[in-house]
C-alpha cells in the first residue's frame, strides 16, 4: 500500500503557498498564489484553485487536507472568524466544510502555533533531545513540548504526551494575551513581537519615526551594521526579559521543554541570555525571602556545555528503607529550551501532516 498524501497550505496575509506531504516530506515544488484577502469570494476560489492545482500533480488521491490558518477561528468545526490580516473573512466563514464538500476528503484546520509545536514534537526538537539523551547514556526522556513563535505576534502551542492540546474551545495556549510583565495593564505580545523590538530601539536611541527593521537592529547589536549598539542590545534584552517571565509562568503549568520558532528566533543569541536569567532567577515571599522562580532548572539546548550539564543531572543512589538495596535518584528537576530544529514553516507543515495522520489513525 502506498503511503498516504496530505495536501497542505501556508496561509499568509499576502500569499498562499500550497504543497503536499508524503512520508513526512514535501513531494512537490510549492505553488504560490496571491491571497486576494480583500475579496472573500476571490480568496476562497484561490484556496480551491491552489489545492486543485496540487491534487492534479499527485501520483494518487490525497487522503486529507490539513493546514494552519489565522485566528480567531472555531478550528474544530473549520469556521474562520474575523481576521485582521485577511479582512474579507468577517462574520464566520465555513472554510473547512467548503473544502470537504469540494474535494470529498477530510479537512483539518489549526492555529500555526499549535502545529509548529506538534511538528517539532514529532520530527524536530523533542526527538532530537531524547536521542541525544539516549546517546549519552541518560535514562531521562521527555513526552511533552511547549512551542512559541516569535514574529509579528507571539504564538504558542502545547503537546501533551504526544497529543496536541487544543482546549475545549480550540483556544488553548493563546499566550499572546498573557499579562505583560513590563507593563501590567497590557498583554505580553506588546513586548514580545517585531513591533516591540523596533519600538524599544527607537526609544532607547532617540530615533522615533526612523524606518528600521528588527533584522537591522539585530545586526546593529552584533556590531555588523552602523547604529546605536547599546540601544539594540537593550531592545533584545527587554524582549528576552518579557519572554523569560512569561515562559516561567507557562512552564510552571506544563513542566515541559520549550522550542522557539518564528522570524525573531534568529536573534536567539541576543535575547536568550536574559530569557534564561529570568527562567532560572528568583522570586520572593511577602517577607522578602528569595526562592527559585521555578521548581526546575532550565538549560540551553543550543549550548553544548549547558546541555551536557542537563544530561548529567545530579544522579545519586538512595537506600531503600529496611533493605540493603538502593535506587537511582536525580533530585535535579530540569528541562531545556532551544531554537527550532526544522525551521518554522517546515515545522508547521509537518505538524499539519502529523495532525491529519493522527486523526485518520494512520502512521506517520
Amino acid at each position: 500500500m502506498e503511503s498516504p498524501i496530505i495536501m497542505t497550505l501556508d496561509a499568509g496575509g499576502t500569499n498562499f503557498v500550497f504543497n503536499a506531504i508524503q512520508n513526512a516530506n514535501e513531494i512537490l515544488e510549492p505553488i504560490n498564489f496571491q491571497s486576494n484577502a480583500h475579496d472573500l469570494d476571490l480568496c476562497l476560489k484561490t484556496i480551491i484553485q491552489g489545492f486543485d492545482t496540487i491534487s492534479k500533480q499527485l501520483p494518487q488521491k490525497p487522503v486529507a487536507i490539513s493546514f494552519a490558518f489565522p485566528g480567531p477561528a472555531d478550528y474544530k468545526n473549520g469556521i474562520i472568524g474575523d481576521l485582521g490580516n485577511l479582512p474579507a473573512f468577517r462574520g464566520g466563514v465555513a472554510l473547512g466544510a467548503m473544502l470537504e464538500e469540494y474535494f470529498q476528503i477530510p479537512v483539518f484546520i489549526n492555529n500555526d502555533g499549535d502545529l509548529f509545536a506538534y511538528g517539532e514534537s514529532k520530527f524536530g526538537m523533542l526527538p532530537e533531545i531524547n536521542n541525544r539523551l539516549k546517546t549519552k547514556g541518560s535514562s531521562k526522556q521527555f513526552n511533552n513540548l511547549f512551542g512559541v513563535t516569535l514574529g509579528t505576534g507571539f504564538g504558542g502551542g502545547l503537546v501533551n504526551n504526544g497529543k496536541l492540546y487544543l482546549g475545549d474551545n480550540g483556544a488553548g495556549a493563546e499566550v499572546w494575551l498573557m499579562r505583560n510583565p513590563l507593563n501590567n495593564n497590557s498583554f505580553v505580545e506588546e513586548n514580545i513581537s517585531v513591533r516591540a523590538i523596533v519600538r524599544e530601539y527607537q526609544v532607547a536611541s532617540n530615533s522615533n519615526g526612523a524606518d528600521i527593521t528588527p533584522f537591522q537592529i539585530f545586526n546593529i547589536g552584533l556590531g555588523k551594521l552602523a547604529g546605536n549598539k547599546d540601544a539594540a542590545l537593550l531592545s533584545f534584552k527587554k524582549f528576552g526579559h518579557a519572554l523569560g517571565q512569561v515562559l516561567a509562568e507557562i512552564v510552571t503549568i506544563t513542566d515541559s521543554p520549550i522550542v522557539i520558532g518564528g522570524g525573531l528566533s534568529d536573534a536567539y543569541t541576543l535575547f536568550a541570555p536574559e530569557m534564561l536569567l529570568q527562567l532560572n532567577g528568583k522570586i520572593s515571599d511577602l517577607n522578602g525571602n528569595a526562592i527559585n522562580r521555578l521548581e526546575l532548572q532550565v538549560f540551553d539546548a543550543d549550548n553544548d556545555r549547558s546541555f551536557e550539564t542537563f544530561v548529567q543531572g545530579e544522579l545519586t543512589q538512595v537506600k531503600i528503607p529496611f533493605s540493603s538495596k538502593t535506587v537511582n535518584y536525580d533530585p535535579l528537576k530540569s528541562i531545556c529550551v532551544g531554537k527550532t530544529r526544522l525551521g518554522t514553516s517546515k515545522a508547521i507543515a509537518l505538524g499539519a501532516y502529523a495532525y491529519a495522520m493522527d486523526k485518520l489513525k494512520l502512521n506517520c
